[in-house]
This record gives C-alpha cells, structure tokens and sequence, in this order.
C-alpha cells in the first residue's frame, strides 16, 4: 500500500517509537492522528511534526477513548493504517525479596495496558479499516508493538513478557481472521531502543545494554522502528508475522 495519501492513527504518539513512526509517515505524505495519554505533550509534538498532524488524547485500554480518536482520523478520510506503540513497563517478582508472593493487582495492571490495550486497539481500529474500499486488493494494516522480552524475558519482567507474548500469540490469530476482510495485521518486537524510558537510566547502564547487541553494536533508533513499520505498510506480503528487530540480541536472565 502506498503510504501518500492515508490515513493513519499511532499509539502512544508523543515520543519514543510513537513519535518516530508518526514523523515518518508524515514526512511520505500521510494524515496522521496520534494518540496518547493525556498527561503527555501530545499538542505539542503534533505541532512539531506538522503536516496537519492532530492529537487525540486516549488510554489505549478505554473503548471510548479510542473511538473519539479514530472518529478524528476519519474527518481525514478512510483510515487505512494503525501502528500501535503505546505500552508501559513496570518490575515485579513472582515472590520478593521478603518472600511474599509479587502483587496480582500490578500484573493485572502490566497485562491489562499492554495485551488488553493492544486488543482493544486492534478490535477497533480493523472494524474501521473494514469500512474502506480496496486498493489494489487490500484495506488496510494494523502494526502492534511486541518485544523481545516476549521470547527472553528477564527476571523482575514478568507481566511485560506475559503481554508482550500474548501479542505475539494474538497476531498470526489476527491475521487470519481478518484476511477475509482484506486487512493484515504484522507485529514489531524490538530490543533495546534509545528511547526516552532508557534515557533515564545511567550512561553505565545505557553502554551495557548496547555492548550485550552484537551488531550494531548499539542501542536501536527510534526511526529504525518506523522505518520497519513503513515497510509493512508498503509491502504487500507482510503479513500475520512477528519481526523481531533486535541486532541479534538474545537477552539474559537479568
């Protein structure tokens, strides 16, 4: 699908892998709405990234927030592509270091954010894409946003791991369901990305996650994540596929 002239929506927009994804789509000619919490800068990165970029402000895991965004992205025009980043993370210990057992109520909260989010997000954003007419024998797409704590998830991660697998189990599941409604669903699942959650860590910590990537020997950009997902938009074939993006990495037990 040629991405000039969509419309598209992202997740969690206003910085990290969101805003770097919206960026590119707008910079090849696409009408985006991006979607954050409402405590971000979301206004104002709209206004940076320009083209006529708006922003919604939107819990990914509230049916009535994501229909007022995507009720937005429609004044545009038939929406025909969803990246989905918005996520969070948050540690926990199956039992801590008193012995007591890790708290239900804060993996629920992990898992509801990440994998519920991420169905909501998809549920919606297919039943709008399934109004548009075809082009060149396909509606549309819906990029969700895995990790690789999804296959080697680390010691303190267990509710992120669990939800990020779930997507990765929802996607292939997805992808079928939807092929007869001609809208393919692909998901990204990087490794350790420069973003603005590892920009709080200290420079020693930042130079240990991006020595453990065996090449390139670094953290990844942001605009690598969204020119992947360009590409999955462009490409036809992409379809019900997990890509991990990663420079070989493979994580450790911590």
């Amino acid at each position: 699908m040629k991405i000039e002239g969509i419309v598209a929506v992202v997740t969690g927009g206003a910085s990290g892998l969101g805003r770097a994804s919206a960026e590119r789509l707008v910079a090849h000619g696409a009408h985006v709405v991006i979607a954050d919490l409402g405590i971000s800068n979301g206004a104002d990165v709209a206004r940076e990234i320009g083209g006529g970029t708006e922003f919604v402000a939107a819990d990914v895991t509230s049916t009535q927030d994501m229909k007022a965004v995507l009720d937005v992205a429609e004044v545009k025009g038939p929406l025909r592509a969803v990246v989905h980043c918005a996520g969070r993370g948050g540690p926990l210990r199956v039992v801590d270091k008193h012995g007591e057992p890790g708290s239900l109520e804060h993996y629920e909260m992990v898992v509801r954010v990440n994998l519920v989010g991420s169905f909501n997000v998809l549920r919606l954003g297919a039943a709008r894409i399934a109004k548009a007419d075809l082009i060149d024998g396909e509606r549309g797409v819906v990029i969700l946003t895995s990790s690789v704590a999804a296959f080697e998830g680390q010691i303190g991660q267990i509710p992120y791991a669990s939800a990020k697998a779930g997507i990765v189990g929802m996607t292939i599941v997805a992808a079928r369901d939807l092929a007869g409604r001609h809208i393919r669903v692909c998901t990204i699942a990087p490794g350790t990305f420069d973003t603005p959650i590892l920009a709080r860590v200290s420079e020693e910590a930042r130079a240990g996650l991006a020595a453990a990537v065996p090449h390139p020997r670094r953290l990844g950009h942001p605009s690598e994540f969204a020119m992947l997902a360009m590409q999955i938009i462009e490409n036809p074939m992409l379809n019900g596929e997990t890509i991990r993006l990663d420079g070989a990495i493979r994580m450790p037990p911590r």
